[in-house]
């Protein structure tokens, strides 16, 4: 890889080389992270990006589309029968953009939606002020019960009552927790609304049946295609068949222009992947070393948001150890682990700041590690939070966790020579 781009730009290349490297020796638990296999790179830079198209198999905008066709086609099918869907569009750029493609299909502006709330599970997508979309809708939002720090039901069903939404959205970029999409399902038929769920973070989960699916429940369901889905930084959309041609309509010409074949070929080897053995026993190991480094942090003194996981990630509030998640998040890339601050439900620091880190563990289980390593990133985490600004203790917590993470290759050795 890259033999072209090293004659040409040289420093450019040594970039690469950069993050290549970073990537190898650092232990990675960002939750919205995962590693890609070879073909998925191989396909995201094949001749498919030559190729611009718009519509759909069989109604292109533009001539020379038969094999694009093809290639829709046979992702399109995977990606049913992975899932058991009814209806799927992966003409989609990303996760924000399948959120989009809903928006589009069924909402006008002015339209009210009822989501999570940002600080207890949310995305930006779902109506944050931050994100300009929000302008475009009329937001109102549920949240946790303060004592589970689980999606309270009845506040949801009693703020759909009230509220008449025109679409509910369940799901988010961090609770860890299984949904009740039935019982949703089932609030959002009983005021008239959509009911759409963005899985972009449970979506390998989901297909390899680690975990319950919202696609019986939901009209839409939306993902993006990274994650625990591990596959090109691209998205997805599911509806039941009768919604088909308004979330058609909705991604295009609705909401976007031409599709990114690359990606989408990319997509379609990893709809066949997600079917695999293989794939299925990585996300099992997921959720056990998800659940292995809950209870371990537990041990250590941190305190776990809604007292632990179901998924790939844990929520962790920092106050009992007296630093913000800006500060953990800090020393602990110093010495080569990865996690992002987060704020906690109700939380009294800014989001720049927050009083939490958000913790995913998809990555570091594809590089195969199990239990007993999670153990020791839970050890290390703790003598770093205790001493996050002691330069000796953090010097001997980066050679652990360099020690630790050389024993489990990125990818296998020759992948990427000239």
């Amino acid at each position: 890889m890259l033999k072209e781009t090293r004659k040409t730009d040289p420093t450019l290349a040594e970039l690469v080389d950069e993050e290549l490297h970073r990537q190898e020796q650092n232990i990675e638990m960002i939750a919205s992270e995962s590693t890609v296999p070879v073909p998925v790179m191989e396909l995201s830079g094949s001749v498919f990006t030559n190729k611009t198209l718009e519509g759909y198999p069989g109604a292109r905008y533009q001539a020379g589309s038969h094999v694009a066709d093809k290639v829709e086609r046979l992702a399109i099918e995977r990606a049913k029968e992975l899932f058991q869907a009814e209806h799927v569009n992966i003409q989609t750029y990303s996760g924000t953009s399948a959120n989009y493609s809903v928006f589009a299909a069924v909402l006008k502006p002015g339209d009210k939606i009822l989501s999570m709330r940002l600080d207890q599970g949310g995305h930006l997508t779902h109506g944050s002020p931050a994100n300009w979309m929000s302008g475009f809708y009329e937001h109102r939002f549920y949240g946790f019960n303060p004592e589970t720090e689980q999606i309270d039901y009845g506040e949801l069903e009693r703020m759909a009552m009230e509220e008449n939404p025109k679409l509910i959205i369940a799901g988010g970029s961090s609770y860890p927790r299984l949904i009740d999409y039935e019982r949703i399902a089932g609030i959002a038929k009983g005021v008239g609304a959509y009911f759409m769920v963005d899985m972009a973070h449970i979506a390998g989960l989901v297909a390899a049946g680690v975990i319950p699916s919202p696609i019986p429940h939901a009209d839409f369901v939306s993902s993006s295609t990274t994650k625990t889905f591990c596959s090109a930084r691209s998205g997805m959309v599911f509806s039941k068949k009768e919604h088909a041609k308004l979330l058609d309509r909705g991604t295009f010409p609705g909401s976007l222009g031409s599709i990114h074949l690359h990606t989408m070929a990319a997509k379609a080897w990893s709809f066949k992947y997600a079917a695999t053995d293989e794939f299925k026993e990585i996300m099992e190991q997921v959720v056990i070393n998800a659940r292995t480094l809950s209870r371990e942090l537990g041990r250590q003194g941190f305190r776990v948001v809604s007292g632990g996981t179901d998924n790939h990630l844990l929520v962790v509030d920092l106050r009992g150890k007296g630093i913000t998640g800006k500060v953990f998040q800090g020393a602990l890339d110093g010495i080569g682990i990865t996690v992002n601050k987060n704020l906690i439900p109700f939380d009294p620091e800014k989001p720049s700041i927050t009083s939490g880190v958000r913790i995913g563990l998809t990555s570091v289980t594809q590089r195969g590690l199990k239990e007993e390593e999670i153990i020791g990133i839970a050890e290390i985490m703790n003598r770093v939070a205790d001493n996050p600004k002691d330069e000796n203790v953090l010097k001997e917590c980066k050679e652990d966790a360099q020690k630790l993470i050389a024993r489990f290759p990125l990818y296998p050795e020759g992948t990427f020579m000239d």
